[in-house]
């Protein structure tokens, strides 16, 4: 008997012991919050990048930057393609969320319907960075793009030298509910409306695509015949207004885009585009996940991070 309680005296001591040491698992030690507000001391960042297409070469070329940036700074890229799908978009930062990342940078496919995800975010303790296009409610640590309406401007004020101050100007507009197709047919807008002998014949949608813009290029040459210049919201949206110019036959009508993609600055060397507006997307992805980093690390940061313009035209 007496052997049998003191081998239940030992049994008891371990118990407690073990207990006492159970109060200090990881959580104690690591701290509450769930991790999300900022990466732990010393460890890796985790990035979402929420991208609305891949199948423009901006996107592409703003998403190499970021991949780039991210190598530099010791920090995991998680990127998902929207296809141009708010619907899809919005579960893609779902799903990042549930990753519990550090923080979610989104290119947003449609300023309005991304305003649930960015509050999702919001909600989960996630901070949000706004690439290129803006979201238009929730709460964003920062926004980084180029002066759309500066940008806008230049491409107006270039056209409207190019004319000689006169003449009829097409515009084709980018994806509806965008901040890049508001703010660079603003800038448009303000350089060239109200100019004596400036008309903009026809303003359509064509939704930053270079199929559509061949198609809405043929229709309004049709009902146009008499065009001295295009405006395209981006260069592959001017691209396809281009194939329309010269499939319809015509001669001396000026074609600028926006973005400055490989293919729009090869068209502009060689004569066919007469400007672009460089918007540098590659150095808009570097500073998206720089400014990640730094927002991740508990850093202050400015709420809108221009990045350089300048327009592009033959040597």
């Amino acid at each position: 008997m007496k052997k049998w309680s003191l081998t239940s005296l030992i049994i008891l001591v371990v118990v407690a012991l073990l207990a006492a040491c159970s109060t200090e698992g990881p959580e104690s030690a690591a701290g509450s919050g769930g991790g999300n507000e900022s990466a732990p001391a010393g460890g890796k960042v985790t990035i979402g990048l929420s991208i609305s297409t891949q199948n423009n070469p901006f996107f592409v070329t703003l998403k190499e930057g970021a991949e780039k940036a991210a190598e530099a700074a010791g920090a995991e890229l998680i990127v998902v393609d929207a296809q141009d799908d708010s619907a899809k978009q919005i579960s893609d930062i779902e799903d990042l969320i549930a990753k519990k990342v550090n923080v979610i940078l989104i290119n947003p496919t449609d300023g309005d319907a991304v305003v649930t995800a960015v509050e999702s975010a919001n909600n989960a303790n996630i901070p949000v960075i706004t690439v290129d296009r803006s979201a238009n409610g929730g709460t964003v640590a920062a926004h980084i793009a180029s002066d759309n309406v500066k940008g806008g401007e230049m491409a107006g004020e270039y056209i409207l030298k190019a004319i000689g101050g006169k003449g009829k100007i097409v515009e084709l507009q980018g994806t509806a509910g965008t901040s890049a197709a508001r703010d660079r047919g603003e800038g448009f807008h303000k350089a060239v409306d109200g100019k004596d002998g400036v008309e903009v014949a026809a303003s359509q949608p064509a939704d930053f695509d270079r199929a559509k813009g061949l198609s809405v290029m043929e229709n309004i040459l049709q009902s146009n015949s008499d065009i001295q210049a295009v405006f395209a919201h981006n260069d592959e949206m001017a691209l396809g207004a281009l194939q329309a110019i010269e499939a319809a036959g015509k001669k001396g009508i000026i074609v600028v885009g926006f973005d400055a993609t490989a293919d729009a600055v090869a068209a502009v060397e060689n004569g066919a585009m007469a400007a672009t507006i460089a918007q540098k997307p590659e150095e808009i992805g570097k500073i998206a996940v720089e400014t990640a980093v730094k927002v991740s690390a508990g850093e202050k940061v400015e709420s809108n991070i221009p990045v350089e313009l300048e327009l592009v035209t033959k040597q």
